[in-house]
């Protein structure tokens, strides 16, 4: 189990966060920003639109997985600059994702060609005002 600080200001995302991290196993703490004993976590999840300034989150120390809106090409930038590029990783994951749901889907119904699916990514541009302004 990781000690895991989230500095997500936003209650509706912060909740959805923390409660993704709980079902992995995760000791959360959430913030809104940065605090003193945020050195002492085990990781550092971030909302870097809200955070301002990428570099200050990885100078704290622990390691950061921050996110940001894919169209925020901006916050992409200074985050790469801080050291907190895209991680392949992660993108390997997703995929990893869909391939799991597509044999789930496929073990329960049959296989379907690929070309005749569709992939739905839901976020928190679906319905927040601010990503969507």
């Amino acid at each position: 189990m990781a000690r895991v600080v989230a500095l997500v200001p936003d209650l509706m995302l912060a909740s959805r966060v923390e409660g993704s991290l709980r079902a992995a196993g995760h000791e959360v703490t959430v913030r809104g920003a940065p605090a003193d004993g945020d050195a002492d976590a085990d990781l550092i999840v971030a909302d870097l639109e809200a955070a301002g300034d990428p570099a200050a989150l990885v100078a704290i120390g622990p390691p950061t997985l921050g996110f940001y809106s894919h169209v925020d090409v901006e916050t992409r930038r200074r985050a790469e600059e801080a050291g907190l590029p895209v991680d392949p990783k992660m993108i390997a994951a997703a995929g990893d994702r869909v391939r799991d749901a597509i044999a789930a889907a496929d073990a329960a119904g049959g296989a379907v060609p690929l070309e005749e699916t569709c992939l739905v990514v839901i976020g928190r541009g679906a319905s927040d005002p601010d990503a969507n302004g």
